[in-house]
């Protein structure tokens, strides 16, 4: 028998959270609970929840600082709860990764229908915190790299550029999107940023960086970071 759908609130106000864990119980939902923004990221690793549902005026950090935190690693259904109502707070609510947005105070139906929306567009798991391959693991929580069991330094720009291809691994990445993602969009037409950053991230993780066996280069197009079947093909063919 599968388990209820499981929703984090992450709000810092008990009577909000009472009212959300009384209201989603009542549709079957099973319902954990965080009373701060240190509290919710622990919590999206360790309870496995199906939807998060976030505030933004937490006691100890801003949700929006949570919400680009769980968006390195994870594409869990995020909706908003705010007392923000200002076009600009959506709009960069939903530019980090948020799926709607409800403004307080709110009521319980509309909550509900937006979560069962949300629900059905979305796939059961939409990600792990960490990601392992051949004998490199990304942990995307910690922001740690190991390779062969050691850990490995990474510069923040690095770890960026590793980050993004881990979380689209198996698919080819374009260089704009590389660029855009890790520099901005003022910087799609340099390349060689790119470039200098990518040699500098093969010599540190790879055994021969002229030969690849991780990030592979797409010519003309961009790179790919092989998913483990992809890279269990290669080897093979390489052997």
């Amino acid at each position: 028998m599968s388990r209820a759908r499981r929703i984090l609130v992450i709000d810092d106000e008990l009577q909000i959270r009472r009212f959300l864990r009384t209201g989603l119980a009542v549709q079957g939902y099973e319902v954990v609970e965080a009373e701060s923004g240190a509290e919710g990221l622990k919590a999206v690793t360790t309870s496995n929840p199906d939807l998060v549902v976030l505030d933004l005026q937490l006691g100890d950090m801003d949700g929006l600082d949570v919400l680009r935190r769980i968006r390195e690693w994870s594409w869990l259904p995020i909706l908003i709860l705010s007392v923000r109502s200002r076009e600009a707070e959506k709009v960069r609510a939903l530019e980090l990764g948020a799926d709607d947005y409800i403004t307080k105070p709110f009521g319980m139906p509309e909550l509900v229908a937006r979560v069962h929306a949300l629900l059905r567009r979305m796939p059961a798991v939409a990600g792990q915190p960490v990601f392992a391959v051949g004998q490199l693991s990304v942990d995307m929580v910690r922001r740690q790299v190991f390779l062969e069991g050691r850990e490995i330094k990474l510069s923040p720009k690095e770890y960026a550029l590793l980050q993004f291809l881990a979380r689209h691994a198996g698919k080819v990445v374009t260089h704009e999107q590389l660029l855009t993602e890790v520099w901005g969009r003022s910087h799609v037409e340099d390349g060689h940023y790119l470039r200098i950053f990518m040699r500098k991230l093969r010599q540190k993780m790879e055994r021969d960086p002229a030969r690849p066996r991780y990030i592979v280069t797409e010519l003309g197009v961009g790179y790919r970071l092989l998913a483990p079947d992809q890279f269990v093909i290669a080897e093979a063919e390489a052997s």
